[in-house]
């Protein structure tokens, strides 16, 4: 086989698996209420780009900001900038794109020095939570309709949230002053924070997301191959009551900023492919939620990239 007609091949194998992930065609039977999973958003730290579905070569979509992530209807991208411009042009700011219209809306906008970390959306759409503060001590959420804030926790070093389905919490990376970095959960309803997942002497973890059906969280961390030169992240997961800690991925492989399909069914992270003679970007791969058979989204490397996002379908 020459080596076109096998990039060919591999080219429509994962296109055909795209094309099931993203509701092209049907991966498993339809339900009443199917949920068409639609473009993933990779925020490459200038801007985010689009991969539209079916498709493997990204469009620009902002043309700044960084961690951008889409409401759960599909319709608006919430995302942040925490740089500035000497001439004023560009400044700090927490704003929201409509994919229909196309319009730019600031919720928040601020002097240079403020930072804003990535937002994550209620799963009733009407608040995006985040973290702000010179020390990224405080979790606020933030109406989208009137721009309003409200404090949720404060007092100690967060980093990337995400709201459960369910709407009932908020897992996030935390720094404890007495026990160091871990993974804290925030009930909602009562503002209580409770330990999740404390890592080992010397592991590092990153992205927690919730599961579907808000019973776990995935993550990434180093745990199981601290030994190993090559640069590895596995993806795994422990239910939201902290315990059932579990290795989801089998390989030595770097995996960052894990996501679910709109629809439940899938799990895409940014990974290195093994080619990549350097871990300088990534490519998309995908997985079904159980974490069986993955596929890689061929096409451009994403440089620098901070976070992936997958938009449901307008």
């Amino acid at each position: 086989m020459t080596e076109l007609s096998r990039r060919t091949l591999l080219r429509a194998a994962a296109l055909t698996g795209a094309a099931a992930a993203t509701g092209l065609v049907a991966a498993t039977p339809a339900s009443a209420a199917e949920v068409a999973n639609g473009p993933w958003l990779v925020s490459v730290g200038w801007g985010v780009l689009q991969i539209d579905p079916g498709r493997t070569t990204p469009r620009p979509l902002l043309p700044d900001g960084d961690h951008a992530k889409t409401s759960p209807d599909g319709r608006y991208v919430a995302w942040v900038n925490s740089a500035w411009s000497g001439d004023g042009t560009l400044l700090p700011y927490v704003a929201v794109h409509d994919r229909v219209t196309g319009q730019k809306r600031t919720l928040l906008a601020d002097p240079p020095g403020v930072r804003y970390g990535a937002p994550t959306w209620s799963p009733d759409g009407r608040e995006i939570a985040l973290v702000t503060g010179k020390q990224s001590d405080t979790l606020i959420a933030v109406d989208v309709a009137t721009g309003g804030t409200r404090v949720l926790v404060q007092g100690h070093a967060m980093g990337s949230p995400d709201w459960s389905r369910d709407g009932s919490m908020i897992v996030m990376h935390w720094r404890s002053r007495s026990e160091g970095p871990q993974l804290r959960v925030l009930e909602v309803a009562t503002g209580e924070v409770r330990r999740l997942y404390a890592p080992q002497v010397g592991e590092r973890f990153s992205g927690p997301v919730f599961t579907p059906d808000s019973q776990r969280v995935v993550f990434c961390t180093t745990r199981w191959y601290p030994h190993l030169e090559t640069l590895n992240q596995s993806l795994a997961s422990v239910r939201v009551g902290g315990t059932g800690l579990k290795k989801l991925t089998d390989e030595p492989r770097f995996y960052l900023s894990p996501v679910f399909s709109p629809d439940g069914r899938y799990c895409a992270a940014l990974s290195i492919p093994p080619e990549n003679e350097y871990p300088d970007g990534g490519n998309i791969i995908v997985s079904t939620s159980g974490f069986g058979a993955q596929w890689w989204i061929p096409g451009d490397e994403y440089d620098d990239s901070t976070r992936l996002d997958w938009a449901r379908a307008i």
